[in-house]
This record gives structure tokens, C-alpha cells and sequence, in this order.
């Protein structure tokens, strides 16, 4: 799951958005550092990755995608997720807008930026600004997040590539998405992740 998801699945389970979306960012132990809140987002966050990484679905989905690029699979898949949650919003949230859930996550988020690690505030100040997460639905963004994150890690370099197995592969993949994700929305809502 990338930022979209992670938060989509944080609001309902009454998780902090914070936290959730702070996780990548944080190594190690978090306690002493943050609020029990946002420990229990950062938590939440790590077991949703685990969860979602070993599903036999996402399993089979990382098969989708040409030997060079299967080892950053699992990074593109978690941005694939969130394109087709942000393509697919209103169908899985009818009763808010994905436009508004982003400015409520905003709002939730950019205060509590200031005790934050730089490379994090340094991502939030695009995030938000340029609307990724709307911005998500839109399949050339998606490759343009690929690139991005390529150029900005050489050793992932191989993401930018991918992308055309995520073209050559996007009925399957949108296949995969309706098989689990409404899975973890239930499991959110019961607060079972």
C-alpha cells in the first residue's frame, strides 16, 4: 500500500493519520518519540504491509511483471493499489469525495509536520501542494511517481521500467485490486489489522 491506502484504510479503522503515513520514515522502535496515537498509527501501518505483501493475491500480481523489474514489483504494486483506489473512490466511498477526504487528511497532517523527520516534511510539501493523491487516478502520474522514485533511489532505478508492465498488465491488476482491497476495508472497519 502507498499513502492513499494507508490512509483510506487508517480513517477507518479510527487510526492516526499521522502515524500511518509517518511509518516509512521511521525506523526501529518508535516509542519515547511520538504520542501512543501515532505509535499505533506507525504500527498499524507496518502490519498492513506485512499483511498485503503475503497475500496470495499480491503474490501472483508480482508474476505479472518481467524478470528485470520483479524485484521492485512489490514498490510498484503498493502505487498501482493506490491508483486504482483513487481511480475506483467513489465506487468504494460513495459518501465522500476523494477530494475531500484528501483536504480532511491535509488538515489532520500538515499541523503536526513541524516534529517530523526533514525527508517527510520535505515529501509532504509536494504531496499535498501537487495533489498526489488525487493525482493517483490518472495512469501517466503513476509513471511519473515510478520515475521519480528512480531517480531518486539509483538502486531502484528499475521502478521507471515497470511501469510497462503495469500497462501491458492493467486488467489483471485491477483484477487483483477488487480481490483483496475490499477485503482490508472490512478488516479496517472491524479494526482487525
Amino acid at each position: 500500500m502507498n499513502f492513499l491506502a494507508h490512509l483510506h484504510l487508517a480513517s477507518l479503522a479510527n487510526s492516526s493519520l499521522y502515524g500511518n503515513i509517518l511509518a516509512d520514515f521511521v525506523r526501529g522502535n518508535p516509542q519515547g518519540n511520538y504520542s501512543e496515537k501515532v505509535i499505533d498509527g506507525i504500527f498499524m501501518h507496518r502490519r498492513v504491509d506485512v499483511m498485503i505483501d503475503r497475500l496470495p493475491q499480491v503474490l501472483e500480481a508480482k508474476r505479472f511483471f518481467r524478470e528485470e523489474f520483479r524485484r521492485v514489483a512489490p514498490i510498484t504494486l503498493d502505487v498501482v493499489w493506490d491508483h486504482f483506489l483513487a481511480l475506483h473512490w467513489q465506487e468504494l466511498e460513495p459518501d465522500i469525495s476523494l477530494h475531500s477526504f484528501v483536504n480532511r487528511a491535509q488538515i489532520e497532517i500538515v499541523p503536526m509536520l513541524p516534529n517530523s523527520p526533514e525527508r517527510f516534511q520535505n515529501l509532504n510539501a509536494y504531496m499535498w501542494q501537487e495533489r498526489w493523491l488525487e493525482r493517483y487516478a490518472e495512469l501517466p502520474f503513476i509513471a511519473k511517481v515510478l520515475q521519480g522514485m528512480a531517480n531518486r533511489r539509483p538502486k531502484l532505478g528499475a521502478l521507471a521500467g515497470s511501469f510497462n508492465d503495469i500497462e501491458n498488465n492493467y486488467t489483471l491488476l485491477e483484477q487483483t485490486f477488487w480481490q483483496f482491497y475490499p477485503q482490508m476495508i472490512a478488516r479496517a472497519k472491524a479494526k482487525t489489522l
